[in-house]
């Protein structure tokens, strides 16, 4: 079953058609903010979750937990030795969640950059393409 929109309703995330003029810059940067704080979101929900796996899984300090949560979120890599079988298990888990993670919320974060570029280089496209018709 499809869920009719009104084509006067706006998504948050709603890019401009193909058809339609370049997003003035004070729009772009609106635009770049609200996807920069999906992508804080995105990193806080991350992180809170590695924290309370590492403290609870793992029986680590909070600060420990913190540590550990961030530096495997950015790929560098655990600080503290796990050494219970849940913890390993969770550490793993948390790893992989991790890469995946970065790479949404990197995702996320350019997705609006690009976006732009690829709708110049198609506006420029249709005006060349327009001035060889004429």
């Amino acid at each position: 079953m499809r869920v009719r929109v009104p084509a006067n309703a706006r998504h948050w995330a709603a890019f401009e058609h193909r058809t339609a003029p370049l997003l003035d810059r004070i729009a772009f940067m609106r635009r770049m903010l609200r996807f920069a704080g999906v992508a804080g979101i995105l990193v806080a929900g991350s992180l809170l979750l590695g924290i309370l796996g590492y403290h609870f899984i793992c029986g680590l300090a909070w600060i420990d937990s913190l540590l550990n949560a961030s530096m495997i979120l950015t790929g560098m890599g655990p600080v503290n030795e796990i050494v219970s079988t849940a913890g390993k298990l969770f550490s793993s888990a948390y790893a992989l969640f991790s890469g995946v993670a970065f790479l949404t919320i990197v995702a996320v974060l350019l997705s609006p950059l690009a976006h732009r570029i690829l709708h110049r280089l198609h506006l420029e496209m249709q005006d060349e393409g327009a001035g060889k018709e004429r």
